[in-house]
């Protein structure tokens, strides 16, 4: 077995050898025939290289010699963004003017204004269609024509939210009842729905209101309870 081995061995060496002659014989083949081949651009005629010219042939009447048109170029048309770069804006400030004519609403929601509606104040809201609503202000969303707040009241002994965007056509007024005490330190005050914090029922404090606005009572006049009860005092007598 071990006198085959060796004689085989020379065979094995020869093919490979073969084998490698024949791989560079191919490739130097190929890097010939892709010389010769491969134009340059001295050998490319001149239309081809220069194709916007003057004249057909390439030369001018006056010199003779090669002159080639400069390629025009033009300015991009103008588009949408350009003139109005900020459209959805625009939008909402027309509507805004159409529906808020006078600035009230806007100037009673802006926060440079010193008697702007705040959060912990005692807000009435009037509609057309609907009875009004009165309640703590918890939250203010500045979202320009999306502006809007949440009123937080009792209904019944149950907790109530409303949300009101002041631009609606529906809402015919805002009224401050009354100012907070202290100025919040928080932007929104949902703490209040905690039974711990949770002021209650504001409906006796808009109802004074109502009455000092409508003048009933004046300050330093009797209200007509007291005659009321003097009747039911003679009348048990």
């Amino acid at each position: 077995m071990a006198t085959l081995r060796t004689s085989m061995r020379p065979l094995s060496v020869w093919k490979a050898a073969m084998r490698q002659a024949r791989c560079t014989k191919v490739q130097q083949r190929g890097k010939a025939t892709w010389a010769i081949e491969q134009p340059t651009l001295q050998s490319l005629p001149d239309h081809i290289l220069f194709p916007r010219v003057k004249h057909r042939n390439g030369l001018s009447k006056k010199t003779g010699k090669q002159e080639y048109k400069p390629i025009t170029t033009y300015p991009p048309p103008p588009t949408a963004l350009a003139k109005c770069k900020d459209p959805v804006s625009l939008v909402e400030q027309r509507q805004i003017a159409i529906l808020d004519p006078k600035g009230a609403r806007a100037l009673l929601f802006d926060k440079q204004n010193k008697d702007a509606v705040r959060v912990g104040d005692i807000v009435l809201v009037r509609q057309k269609n609907g009875e009004p609503f009165s309640g703590v202000c918890l939250n203010i969303r500045r979202q320009g024509l999306h502006t809007a707040m949440l009123l937080r009241n009792h209904v019944t002994r149950v907790g109530v939210e409303m949300w009101f965007k002041i631009y609606s056509p529906n809402v015919t007024a805002i009224e401050v009842v009354q100012r907070a005490k202290k100025r919040a330190r928080r932007a929104r005050l949902y703490y209040l729905r905690q039974p711990k914090h949770d002021p209650g029922s504001v409906d006796n404090i808009v109802r004074s209101y109502l009455k000092r606005a409508s003048g009933a009572t004046k300050p330093g006049s009797r209200s007509g309870s007291f005659e009321g009860r003097n009747q039911k005092k003679s009348k048990k007598r």
